[in-house]
């Protein structure tokens, strides 16, 4: 197991748009679950159904109003289903979305992040046509951040929390290695189910790679043992 703390890769201004997409999903996340209609409503009523994209015209029969199916797509990606939902992916986008948005520009980094985020939902919904649980979670916008990150500074070193049984160590890797074994671990995870939306992950990864190449102004260069961490 292994978590991403923070890395060495500065940046030139400071991430505005990073700072207020995590700032939206946690006034999100407090709304939903501390407001008057409660975190599980909240979810039927604005998650992502891969059946109603799939059957127009139909709903998934919860017995709430819900929203357009497209409107959900959208919606579902700032809705959480826990504190550990959003702690995690609100981690993996300070630490990876502020380089990114850096080398894009905040208006690039917004297209980005949505167009990954959508693109992830679509490769859920492709492969899980029927079903009808709700999809949350900024998740598979995230990954299209990683996966960017990944092409852009491959060898930005990434101080890691690494738990291997008795072994617990923070050790910088450099980020070719941190990002890639994630995607791994997505693929061998996407038979396992669990309630997790394994295909929106190695879908948004997929989606940010090539976003990043026709969003990209040019590869930027990473100052060689730069100081200076996020």
């Amino acid at each position: 197991m292994f978590i991403p703390l923070r890395d060495e890769n500065p940046t030139r201004a400071l991430p505005v748009l990073t700072c207020l997409l995590i700032a939206a999903n946690v006034a999100v996340f407090l709304l939903t679950a501390f407001g008057p209609a409660g975190l599980e409503a909240s979810i039927l009523h604005y998650g992502a159904v891969p059946y109603e994209l799939t059957h127009p015209g139909q709903t998934a029969g919860y017995g709430v109003e819900r929203a357009s199916p497209w409107l959900a797509l959208l919606f579902s990606m700032f809705l959480h289903g826990g504190f550990l939902h959003l702690a995690g992916n609100m981690l993996y986008l300070w630490i990876f979305g502020n380089n990114v948005e850096d080398a894009l520009g905040p208006v690039r980094f917004l297209l980005f992040y949505l167009l990954g985020g959508l693109a992830a939902g679509l490769s859920h919904t492709l492969l899980n046509p029927a079903s009808k649980a709700p999809m949350i979670g900024a998740s598979g916008a995230v990954a299209a951040v990683l996966a960017a990150y990944a092409y852009l500074f491959p060898r930005a070193r990434v101080h890691t929390l690494v738990f291997l049984i008795v072994y617990i160590r923070v050790i910088p890797v450099p980020a070719i290695l941190v990002l890639g074994l994630w995607f791994v671990l997505q693929l061998v995870n996407a038979g396992a189910g669990g309630g997790v939306a394994w295909f929106a992950h190695i879908g948004g990864f997929l989606a940010g790679l090539l976003l990043i190449l026709l969003l990209a102004r040019k590869k930027p260069a990473l100052p060689a043992d730069t100081p200076g961490v996020n």
